[in-house]
């Protein structure tokens, strides 16, 4: 069941902090003076209201040092910023890289925040000129922005969608080479990788990252990893988080237990030749 009435404290994430990144990840904190495996990704990779998230189960199967570098609501420029956890998955035997949505980035249309990179901070003059009707003092956070500019014009907004995809593409590569060494994908959803990629930015994500996107990155990695989650299988791992009251509505909106379990399974029969 989920314990909605244990209130907000009621899950301890034992924060922890790893070299000189100023980023807070999931504890209990490893060691990275053994031999481990990292994981970069953002709300599902951290496991946000989930006791075990999927680094923990792989940690288990494996019996082999998982590192959480999850970061809630992170996108790809989190990491690509951060050199002291760029340092940790270069000495990381493999790093999975779960696959976050283009929209959480800075582009030549607007930046978003360094750490929480759903927060957008301010458009361009660029964005600003091709759309002057719009106040973008009103928004906060990179969803809500791109919704917006969809429902002023969707003609408009095709030059938008092209650039966060080519921006996504070209950061993924950036940060494949910066880590070196084994890396492989993760793709975890509630849809597979679209052939013909969905404007909707209401849609789910990763948001704007499709087959083709994905095919192209493909020749840099080991390996690229698919979890598919069904809505059946979202609504029965509700009952293993935990949540307050409050927290209810957010926590709806990720894939839940049984997706993690998924996710883990897959994972360690990648990981365990490397073991």
């Amino acid at each position: 069941m989920a314990f909605e009435n244990l209130g907000g404290g009621a899950l301890d994430y034992y924060p922890c902090r790893y070299g000189k990144s100023k980023l807070l990840f999931r504890g209990p904190k490893r060691r990275l003076d053994v031999p481990y495996f990292a994981m970069l990704g953002g709300t599902e990779t951290y496991g946000k209201y989930l006791e075990r998230p999927f680094p923990a189960m792989v940690e288990d199967a494996l019996d082999h040092t998982v590192v959480n570098f999850g970061c809630v609501n992170a996108g790809i420029d989190v990491f690509s910023q951060d050199q002291a956890i760029l340092d940790a998955c270069k000495n990381a035997r493999v790093t999975v890289v779960q696959m976050t949505s283009a929209q959480n980035m800075s582009n030549r249309f607007y930046a978003v925040h360094p750490r929480r990179n759903d927060r957008f901070l301010r458009a361009s003059n660029l964005l600003k000129t091709i759309y002057r009707e719009v106040d973008f003092t009103e928004f906060n956070f990179t969803r809500h922005l791109l919704t917006a500019l969809w429902e002023v014009s969707e003609d408009k907004f095709t030059m938008v969608e092209r650039e966060l995809r080519e921006a996504w593409i070209a950061r993924m590569k950036s940060l494949i080479a910066r880590i070196g060494g084994n890396v492989v994908l993760l793709w975890v959803s509630d849809h597979t990788p679209c052939s013909q990629e969905d404007s909707d930015p209401s849609g789910s994500d990763p948001l704007f990252v499709g087959k083709g996107m994905i095919d192209e990155l493909r020749p840099f990695v080991m390996d690229v990893v698919e979890v598919v989650v069904t809505k059946d299988e979202m609504a029965a791992g509700l009952d293993e988080m935990v949540f307050s009251d409050l927290e209810e509505p957010a926590a709806r909106e990720l894939l839940g237990g049984v997706a993690h379990r998924k996710v883990a399974e897959a994972l360690t029969e990648v990981l365990r030749p490397h073991t």
